[in-house]
């Protein structure tokens, strides 16, 4: 045994395979072996590169979870409460912190968030909501319907004094169980599902806060959401202000976003804020222009549901009952050379009360050459000359009217100097005015309310849904209304309560336009621009989708599909 398995153990050469080695070791050198390997790693490499490319060129660019992006906004957060946000600072946090039953999409529909479904009553008078199962706030504590009920109650509660208490007058809410709320309504409003994207408050952290304390809350500045986000760090300065929040995905989110974490950096002024982005500070802001030499800025666009226009009080000065002279004065003004004047190019301008549908529509006015001239033929063939010190007149039942009035606005700077351009215009046209700038809280309760003015300048918020009816319906002349041209039509009025309760968004819309039409046809006001909504950020921002603009949070209207990291994917593992 021990014998064979020292045979075993012996070294043998197979003559065959012993001579194949000798004739190679003979053929080729040591030179050759380094020839040979270099071509077999060239040849391997390129199969490298070619598999490379063909992976490069098959696969597909795919955002992922993760990263990080930073926002420069003006102001420093005070209230990151829906309830009671009102700068936009507030409204921007409130937005990524806090969910609503529904939430707003960049196309400006609304789609469920906490909501899982809805029902609406074949006669529009009640909204069922059905909550989605594991949703909880961020501290884990789960949503429940009566968190939905609490959060409404508190709106309408007239102590607390939320700007969105006028949405939830005559609502009725109430809990039938734990995943179900029911909304009442008085009387059909087709905008209704608008409002239930208010954010929803956790009642156990709220419930007992008083009424009177409820602006005072440290919860107004260390939230606990419902939204997509949750804050994570709060920094401050020496003096104890917020200088940064860091929001970060919340664990339980009902729906996911990409970007990990978003900080917001808060500047004083507009001026900090742009030279905060020019150096790189910041990631994206809104309202910032970059300079020419930032060539790798990206400046998004979309449509601001904003026309600003001079509306003329008739009641106050009869000069404006007279369609011709409103008609002059529209037709005396070159709107384009306001927008490039006061905006930097970023409008579109207005012939009626709707913004234009997208960035790009072309406003369908007609092009006049010689503005001034052509008003003033218009005045002339209707009776109106020209005084000794160059205004126009008319008599009118042994009355000799002159052309002589006030244009008021509020003591902002693009307001006053747009009406310093319109002034001049018009005061080239033939006609005496006068400015009178107010301060804004002064321009509301001594100017706007009690409609003490002879035109004003003023800026109109239509929203997403262009909701004309609190502009233009009659019934809106008198404050609290905001019909402060004072227009009256009974076709308009009939266009517009339609709209209201009109549910399907396309024919609502078609309402909105015969309405508006109404009122551009009796040049109710000289409607100037609808400036355009403008946010820029880097090129490491990706996915950004901007729709109609009513408030600047708008712009996270679509912040699930925002990313700043990506990785290639072959189509096939795509889902």
């Amino acid at each position: 045994m021990f014998s064979f398995l020292r045979i075993l153990g012996k070294t043998h050469h197979v003559s065959v395979f012993g001579n194949a080695e000798e004739k190679v070791k003979n053929i080729f050198t040591p030179s050759d072996w380094l020839v040979s390997g270099l071509f077999v790693a060239l040849a391997t490499l390129g199969v490298g590169i070619l598999f490379a490319n063909a992976s490069l060129s098959l696969s597909e660019e795919v955002p992922v979870l993760g990263g990080m992006y930073r926002e420069g906004v003006v102001g420093t957060p005070r209230f990151i409460n829906p309830l009671l946000a009102t700068s936009e600072t507030d409204k921007d946090l409130s937005t990524l912190v806090y969910g609503g039953l529904m939430k707003q999409s960049p196309n400006g529909s609304v789609i469920p968030y906490l909501a899982d479904r809805y029902d609406i009553s074949e006669d529009a008078l009640q909204y069922t909501f059905y909550l989605k199962d594991n949703i909880f706030f961020h501290d884990g504590t789960p949503i429940t319907a009566e968190d939905v009920v609490y959060t409404i109650q508190a709106a309408k509660n007239p102590e607390i004094k939320s700007p969105r208490r006028a949405n939830w007058e005559g609502v009725e809410v109430v809990a039938t169980d734990a995943k179900t709320v029911v909304f009442s309504l008085r009387a059909p409003y087709a905008l209704f599902l608008e409002n239930t994207t208010m954010g929803i408050l956790p009642k156990h952290l709220w419930a007992h806060i008083p009424s009177e304390g409820f602006a005072f809350s440290d919860l107004n500045t260390n939230p606990i959401g419902s939204g997509m986000y949750e804050v994570t760090t709060i920094k401050k300065n020496a003096s104890g202000i917020p200088s940064e929040y860091q929001l970060t995905i919340a664990k339980n989110t009902p729906l996911r976003p990409y970007i990990r974490s978003i900080v917001f950096n808060f500047y004083s002024n507009q001026t900090s804020l742009s030279e905060a982005f020019e150096n790189g500070a910041v990631d994206a802001a809104y309202s910032v222009i970059p300079h020419q030499e930032n060539a790798g800025a990206i400046i998004e666009e979309a449509v601001f549901a904003r026309v600003f226009g001079v509306f003329f009080n008739q009641n106050q000065q009869e000069l404006f009952a007279d369609v011709v002279v409103r008609r002059a004065l529209d037709q005396a003004v070159d709107k384009k050379e306001i927008i490039d004047t006061i905006i930097s190019g970023y409008g579109s301008p207005l012939s009626g009360p709707l913004p234009p549908e997208s960035v790009s529509a072309q406003d369908d006015s007609e092009v006049v050459t010689d503005r001034v001239a052509s008003a003033q033929k218009l005045l002339e063939d209707n009776g109106w000359k020209r005084g000794e010190d160059g205004v126009y007149e008319k008599t009118v039942k042994k009355e000799t009217r002159r052309l002589k009035f006030s244009l008021a606005t509020a003591n902002a700077p693009e307001l006053k100097a747009t009406a310093e351009m319109v002034a001049t215009t018009w005061r080239t046209l033939g006609a005496d005015v006068s400015l009178q700038f107010f301060e804004q809280n002064d321009l509301n309760l001594e100017v706007l309310r009690p409609r003490k003015y002879d035109a004003l300048l003023f800026g109109l918020v239509v929203g997403r849904e262009l909701d004309l009816f609190a502009f233009w319906h009659s019934s809106q002349r008198n404050d609290p209304g905001l019909n402060i041209a004072l227009y009256a039509n009974i076709d308009a009025d009939q266009y517009l309560e339609e709209a209201r309760n009109e549910l399907d968004p396309t024919l609502r819309r078609e309402k909105a336009k015969r309405a508006a039409l109404e009122v551009a046809s009796e040049v109710a006001a000289v409607f100037l621009y609808a400036p355009h909504f403008t946010y820029a950020h880097t090129p490491l921002l990706k996915g950004v989708s901007l729709g109609t603009i009513s408030t600047p949070s708008d712009r996270f209207a679509g912040v699930e599909t925002w990313y700043v990291r990506t990785e290639r994917v072959w189509p096939f593992f795509i889902k």
